[in-house]
């Protein structure tokens, strides 16, 4: 995972399906542009999650593995969604979106999370089932 910063969650308000417990959060520049790169797959499993803010779009360059990506505009509605982005791609940007949800995969297909969803993101942890 990229350098220790604010922690939260991302849950699916529309599904009631969370979609990352251990949610990092990119704000600077540099954790922006990082990302997740140079990350190993095992250290980015199921429940994990980085949000990307500001954002319209994401590369996966120098990374090692597939992600599921949301983007989310100003009222954290799903805008778009890229669905097993490989590595070393470019994917598009979309002028709707203000922020991006960078999951690993299979997560989308697992919520059904789909365009139109409404996602809530909030710092602290997320509650117990």
């Amino acid at each position: 995972m990229p350098a220790p910063g604010p922690m939260g969650y991302a849950l699916n308000r529309t599904r009631q399906a969370y979609l990352a417990r251990h949610l990092r959060i990119a704000e600077t520049h540099w954790s922006r542009f990082c990302g997740l790169m140079c990350t190993d797959a095992g250290s980015f499993p199921a429940g994990q999650g980085l949000w990307i803010v500001p954002s319209r779009g994401v590369h996966t360059f120098a990374m090692r593995f597939p992600i599921d990506v949301i983007y989310l505009d100003s009222d954290k509605v799903v805008v778009h969604l890229e669905e097993n982005l490989k590595p070393w791609r470019l994917a598009p940007v979309r002028l709707k979106a203000t922020s991006v949800l960078e999951l690993p995969c299979r997560t989308l297909s697992s919520t059904q999370t789909a365009i139109g969803d409404r996602i809530e993101i909030a710092l602290g942890q997320a509650a117990q089932e």
